[in-house]
């Protein structure tokens, strides 16, 4: 089927959900109460380092990009899906969908980032404990977040806009949700560039982040190893640790589904559900890892819940 004219009157049709009738109220419940937790846990976590000056740390300041991050990505997910399972209508227009795969990209991109700049900080912090404060300034740190909000809001941008002047060619989309390799497969046109432009931004993204990582963990072991303080040197294993293992979480959950839409071999629901799973579980686990584990951060709402209670 060829369309002509402007796409965006167009209407798509995601895969089917497959929800047996009587499953639809609860999995409906199921999928509200996740998302309202998500917004709970994240938006605490906002709340929390914004309303209290002490915690207006290098540290803080980039830790908060994370929990604003994290709701986006959910929340370019959970509506249209609870849309879809209440109403059992899985069609969606196409600059819906488009606007859909913009945040997904957006979210996924800025998770790389936002790790990158954390594993910096804690970097300077063990390896440089007496300059952190020099090098990690107000000056310094709003340059480091603009820099980087910028510069992937830039390629994200040049992304989508690559789509805009294609034409499509069907309408049915072998996925749960709008991404840019499942867009480009309903393109009539040769999308040569589209595919090797996202294969840049995918090694760019994914080369950068490693290398920084490696960088900094091992000066951050070398400095452990070094360290006669066996409670810092606890203290920074723990930190990296956790950081690495979400950081390896999200490296797989995200490079799975955007490799496996150039391999006709790899199962199509293993990416759809690779595709779903980095929105939720990210979103969901990295609040209670870097928000409520965080010693100060936990104690400020546990003082805030209590301070609720008692004026009650």
């Amino acid at each position: 089927m060829y369309l002509n004219g402007s796409v965006f009157p167009l209407v798509l049709t995601l895969y089917s959900l497959e929800i047996p009738q009587t499953s639809i109220y609860p999995a409906f419940m199921f999928g509200m109460i996740t998302y309202l937790f998500i917004l709970l846990c994240n938006l605490t976590i906002v709340s929390t380092i914004c309303l209290n000056r002490n915690l207006h740390k290098p540290m803080y300041i980039l830790l908060l990009n994370m929990p604003i991050n994290d709701a986006m990505g959910a929340t370019s997910l959970f509506p249209q899906l609870l849309y879809s399972i209440w109403s059992q209508d899985r069609s969606i227009s196409y600059p819906a969908c488009l606007l859909q795969g913009f945040i997904i990209h957006l979210y996924g991109g800025a998770s790389y980032v936002i790790l990158t700049a954390m594993a910096y900080d804690r970097y300077v912090a063990i390896c440089c404990p007496l300059r952190y404060g020099a090098i990690l300034t107000t000056n310094n740190l709003v340059k480091i977040i603009t820099g980087m909000w910028f510069f992937h809001f830039s390629l994200i941008i040049v992304l989508f806009s690559l789509l805009l002047p294609r034409q499509v060619c069907q309408t049915y989309m072998a996925d749960l949700v709008c991404y840019n390799p499942s867009i480009m497969k309903l393109m009539c046109e040769d999308t040569k560039v589209n595919n090797i432009f996202g294969l840049f931004i995918l090694v760019l993204y994914h080369s950068l982040s490693l290398s920084v990582l490696a960088f900094t963990y091992i000066n951050i072991l070398i400095s452990c190893v070094t360290n006669k303080q066996s409670d810092a040197k606890i203290k920074a294993l723990q930190t990296c640790g956790t950081h690495l293992v979400v950081f390896l979480f999200l490296e797989f959950n995200t490079l799975f589904p955007l490799v496996a839409h150039r391999f006709d071999s790899v199962p199509d629901h293993l990416r759809r559900v690779f595709s779903i799973s980095v929105l939720v579980f990210p979103p969901l686990v990295n609040p209670l890892i870097y928000g409520f584990k965080t010693k100060e951060i936990r104690l400020k709402v546990l003082t805030c819940f209590k301070r609720k209670i008692i004026s009650v």
